[in-house]
């Protein structure tokens, strides 16, 4: 267990997204300038399940990601511009009061045991992944998709980072994409992005030209 400070914000990101902040807050000038004087640049970013990013007040989900400044830049009136990596999974077990941000008590949350992801579920899962964009290319009438190499990026040899690398490539609703990050294992990451497939494929094919 850990206190984070933490950045709820609209969208989900999964392990291993880059995040770019621009900072202007009062609250979040105060988290960065804490964060940077720490030397310890980590935080948490958990979606907003109600409300919005500024003003505060708003109702938040348990599961989200640690992240990690890369690159600050001071613009001047107590705005900051951040790149940021984000890493392992979190889940909140508590949250404490906003003095003077956002702050909870949270742990890492690594994937719980489950059956195994083996190379033939990992290439099914491609094939549709690659299927996918074709029919929004058709959908689009754009004829040159881009290659599979290419679409897929490269091959992590960790399954939990692969599998997370290849759910950044669909291009899913914040619900999906918490669905992939909330589930407890392996297995059932799986299982959730094959029907956030399902559902953009229904989605494109309703756009398809008749």
């Amino acid at each position: 267990m850990m206190e984070l400070p933490m950045f709820p914000l609209e969208w989900v990101l999964l392990p291993g997204e880059e995040l770019s902040l621009r900072i202007f807050e009062p609250r979040y000038t105060v988290l960065v300038e804490d964060l940077m004087r720490s030397g310890d640049p980590r935080f948490g970013v958990v979606l907003i399940a109600r409300g919005r990013e500024v003003g505060g007040g708003e109702q938040r989900n348990d599961v989200g990601a640690m992240a990690g400044i890369t690159q600050c830049t001071e613009l001047g009136g107590g705005r900051y511009a951040l790149r940021c990596l984000t890493g392992e999974r979190i889940r909140v077990r508590e949250w404490l009061d906003d003095d003077p941000y956002p702050r909870a008590i949270a742990e890492i949350w690594p994937d719980e045991p489950s059956e195994p992801v083996n190379d033939s579920q990992f290439r099914e899962l491609e094939d549709r992944i690659v299927t996918l964009h074709q029919r929004m290319a058709r959908a689009r009438r754009r004829w040159v998709t881009p290659g599979r190499s290419s679409l897929l990026g490269g091959r992590s040899l960790d399954p939990v980072q692969r599998l997370y690398s290849l759910a950044c490539r669909v291009p899913m609703g914040e619900a999906d994409r918490y669905a992939v990050l909330a589930a407890p294992s392996l297995s059932g990451r799986m299982t959730a992005l094959h029907e956030a497939i399902e559902t953009v494929s229904a989605r494109v094919e309703f756009d398809l030209p008749r």
